[in-house]
């Protein structure tokens, strides 16, 4: 079976040309970004959480996903990276963009929960993971990423996925399914 995604959001290819001009390397597969927008779509007006911005690549599949009515809040440290996924996205009246530390921003905000939180990046996932699973919604979804071997990551990359999977694996509250696929993902659901 072919898995590569038969519809791709329109505003891709435009983000694909950003990151090769910017040497960036770090963007959402496009098998990743296929399954963040089917996640999306069945949350029908759901509230949604993207740590780790990026170009916008992850945020272009979790927009295309999503109802009118749904919300994104997409979270990245750096200003100048996401600037083109804010240039290109950000006429989305569906997105709100947020320039600060991934953990700094988990440690305050006291709003609703999420439907659907996607940690693409340390905060939310290798640090402040509690945090992160506090916001996600009864029923809700916590997905990962980027848990195989792949270049640019740091050296103790592999030493942190051990460690996360051990502490997620150890969670009453949330049922997960590792997914040796894409850059390798897991999918957590809030249970208790």
């Amino acid at each position: 079976m072919d898995d590569t995604p038969s519809h791709l959001p329109a505003s891709l290819p435009a983000l694909r040309q950003r990151a090769r001009e910017a040497g960036f390397i770090m963007s959402s597969e496009d098998r990743t970004g296929s399954l963040l927008a089917a996640l999306a779509a069945s949350h029908p007006g759901g509230r949604i959480l993207e740590l780790g911005t990026g170009l916008g690549a992850g945020t272009a599949w979790l927009l295309d996903g999503m109802d009118r009515d749904a919300a994104l809040i997409t979270v990245e440290l750096d200003p100048v990276v996401q600037a083109v996924g804010r240039e290109l996205l950000g006429a989305d009246r569906r997105v709100t963009f947020v320039t600060e530390d991934g953990g700094a921003w988990l440690e305050r905000y006291d709003g609703a929960p999420f439907d659907l939180v996607f940690a693409d990046t340390w905060p939310g996932k290798f640090t402040h993971l509690d945090e992160a699973l506090a916001l996600v919604a009864p029923g809700g979804i916590y997905l990962i990423d980027d848990l195989l071997p792949q270049p640019g990551r740091p050296e103790d990359h592999a030493r942190s996925v051990r460690r996360l999977l051990a502490e997620l694996d150890r969670r009453e509250d949330f049922r997960c399914v590792r997914l040796d696929w894409s850059s390798g993902l897991l999918m957590a659901v809030r249970t208790g």
